[in-house]
């Protein structure tokens, strides 16, 4: 049996989240550890398509206690957001136990216990769940119905043209995934249709000589709180597609269809009653929070999530939750501002240790 061990603070997930909380766990002088399922600091950026880069501009995509290193106004690839996580870590002495993925969470008299896919049992009085929002791919059921000759990949597979065959392909999903790809895909010389399941708003990366965050941040909507009235109507809204139109991807050769509904074979039917024939398929449909392996009565709702508000599980003491979009705010997803939500729940566990302790 692997031997168990014993933690004041526990996080899981050592991504931007987990190290942003390490940081201020640590100026705090509380004890932590992190662990993460990746074999590297940033794998998760680099698993992602070649030719991805951030939205956000250098500036605003800092963690705290260290810049970004570009230029401002640039856009940093996914292998400088991976060197970056990596450089980040060791400028911030933060230690990674890498390649634990905790399987299970659980309630003990002590606080809890996280299993690992290795059979080691690592116990803690407090645990925050950093594991992000991108943490299990979605892929419709209707996959099951295309032939196996058609090719498919999810955008979590997806690395560059060269993983799909000549012919049509059909990329599904009108988020800035299936806009961005559906582009490189043209680009390559493929003949490309992007069926929209949802029309999101474009909008362009810079208005007035000012990128598109510059505005948000002067207007305050990236401080907007989830539980405002801005915010739930934000948060309902949340589709938009930056840098990209549909103008463009017209101009590139790209085909736009509305909502895949069925296949018949390989030919894909759509909401408005047209069909085409495809080679292959790229699902841009997103990812879901994936809570099941918190074992934790009352912690999770009816649809498997963790019921929290600002980072703090309903329910359960001392068990909290970082970096998942509208956590509290708009940016409390985004890589240069999950630091703020990590600050604010590093004051509520320091406050909650001191008190263990008298």
């Amino acid at each position: 049996m692997a031997a168990q061990r014993e933690y004041d603070v526990l996080v899981i997930g050592g991504g931007q989240a987990g190290l942003a909380m390490g940081y201020h766990l640590q100026r705090r002088g509380v004890p932590f550890t992190i662990v993460d399922a990746g074999s590297e600091i940033g794998h998760v950026w680099r698993s992602r398509w070649d030719s991805l880069r951030l939205f956000t501009p250098a500036q605003y995509a800092n963690l705290p206690g260290m810049q970004f290193p570009a230029p401002k106004d640039t856009y940093a690839t996914r292998d400088q957001v991976a060197d970056y996580l990596a450089d980040y870590a060791s400028h911030s002495a933060l230690q990674v136990q890498s390649q634990t993925q905790i399987t299970q969470l659980t309630k003990i008299s002590t606080g809890f216990a996280a299993v690992s896919a290795g059979g080691q049992t690592l116990t803690a009085r407090s645990v925050v769940v950093a594991t992000g929002p991108f943490s299990k791919p979605y892929i419709p059921s209707i996959t099951d119905e295309l032939p196996a000759d058609v090719v498919q990949l999810h955008t979590s597979q997806y690395r560059n043209p060269g993983q799909v065959p000549s012919g049509r392909v059909l990329v599904v999903g009108g988020g800035n995934s299936g806009f961005q790809i559906a582009a490189e895909l043209a680009d390559a010389g493929r003949q490309v249709e992007l069926s929209e399941g949802r029309r999101n708003a474009c909008v362009p990366q810079r208005l007035a000589g000012k990128d598109i965050f510059w505005w948000q941040h002067q207007l305050g909507l990236l401080r907007v709180t989830a539980d405002s009235r801005l915010g739930r109507l934000m948060a309902a809204n949340d589709g938009i597609v930056i840098g990209s139109s549909r103008q463009d991807l017209r101009s590139r050769g790209v085909t736009l269809r509305p909502r895949t509904t069925a296949v018949n074979g390989s030919e894909v039917l759509y909401a408005n009653g047209s069909s085409s024939t495809v080679d292959a398929v790229i699902w841009a449909t997103g990812f879901r929070l994936d809570d099941s392996w918190i074992r934790i009565p009352g912690a999770l709702d009816i649809n498997g999530r963790l019921l929290q508000r600002r980072g703090t599980v309903k329910n359960v003491n001392a068990l909290y939750t970082l970096g998942r979009a509208w956590q509290h705010t708009t940016g409390s997803a985004l890589l240069g501002f999950v630091q703020h939500d990590a600050a604010w729940l590093a004051e509520q566990i320091t406050a909650r240790t001191a008190s263990q302790k008298v």
